[in-house]
């Protein structure tokens, strides 16, 4: 029987057992890693250089797209290590890392997604006091509360995570150090002292849910109120890049963490965490610049001036 004293590293989950199928994982990665970074940085660089940007929605985007090169940075470059070194192990250290980069990025993602739906909320709705409810000093405050409630919660959390007698092993069942993973190596006698942290966690994440879902509920009554088909669909198009984005979000966060026992197993357990991981950063990027007029020609005049540039 180990305890936490006594490891040094952990045994990550390896996507494939031969050298041929290693390498492909970590050609797969390493391309949908590039684009996560192409794509983000191109949003950060294009909102950061472009005045006409300067606004409170592409802000928060500006700090989504941040947050998103944090959270796939955390994971996929470890992953892609281990593969191509046909190895498993990450450092106790770099465990320990790892959960609270992941959940730090992750629940300030989760934060700053309800701010946007409010952002969205207050300019079709209340649309004659979006300079005042939403101010540079406030969207200053409410990006740095999103920040600030993350960090909170990854602190609390890979603190009483890694304050555990481990006592199974050091095989963590995930392709990088999942907090739920850790746990499960932990003493069951121990395990209570984490659940009123889940659970204040879980109710924070309830009520976040609740607010988008009402938020979004004020602005679909509003929106089909505008006389104007061009005046519905132009707000909608605002919309419609942060619903889906909420929506690819939650729903694979929600099924990588309450889907049944039943249905568990280390294979999907992977895919799953691909999914909410991995998929999220590479694809926001996309979703966000696809319906977004304003942002795409910025882009555009971003890489044209870049491009034709005399020296």
């Amino acid at each position: 029987m180990s305890n936490s004293s006594s490891i040094s590293q952990f045994l990550l989950l390896a996507f494939a057992d031969t050298r041929e199928l290693q390498l492909l994982h970590f050609w797969l990665f390493l391309g949908i890693y590039l684009a996560a970074l192409l794509g983000n940085g191109l949003i950060i660089t294009t909102i950061a250089c472009d005045h006409h940007l300067h606004t409170p929605m592409y802000f928060f985007l500006l700090n989504l797209s941040v947050l998103d090169l944090g959270c796939i940075s955390t994971t996929v470059p470890k992953s892609m290590a281990n593969s191509f070194g046909n190895t498993k192990a990450i450092s106790y250290a770099g465990c320990a890392a790892q959960v609270f980069l992941f959940l730090f990025l992750v629940v300030a993602e989760y934060y700053l997604l309800t701010v946007m739906a409010y952002d969205r909320y207050v300019a079709i709705c209340h649309p004659l006091h979006y300079g005042t409810l939403l101010g540079s000093r406030a969207c200053v405050h409410m990006a740095a509360a999103a920040w600030a409630g993350g960090f909170v919660y990854a602190v609390l959390n890979t603190a009483n995570t890694f304050s555990l007698p481990l006592c199974r092993g050091n095989a963590v069942d995930q392709f990088f150090c999942e907090m739920p993973q850790i746990l499960k190596l932990s003493c069951s006698h121990s395990y209570l002292r984490e659940t009123w942290i889940l659970l204040l966690g879980s109710c924070l994440s309830g009520g976040c849910f609740l607010f988008i879902v009402v938020s979004y509920v004020q602005i679909f009554r509003a929106v089909l109120k505008i006389s104007s088909v061009q005046g519905q669909h132009k707000a909608f198009s605002t919309c419609l890049p942060h619903m889906v984005v909420v929506s690819l979000f939650i729903s694979t966060s929600m099924f990588a963490y309450l889907k049944p026992p039943s249905i568990s197993s280390p294979s999907l357990d992977l895919v799953v965490a691909v999914l909410y991981s991995v998929m999220p950063p590479a694809m926001n990027p996309l979703i966000y610049s696809m319906r977004n007029q304003e942002l795409r020609e910025s882009l555009k005049m971003l890489i044209t001036s870049a491009v034709f540039q005399q020296p």
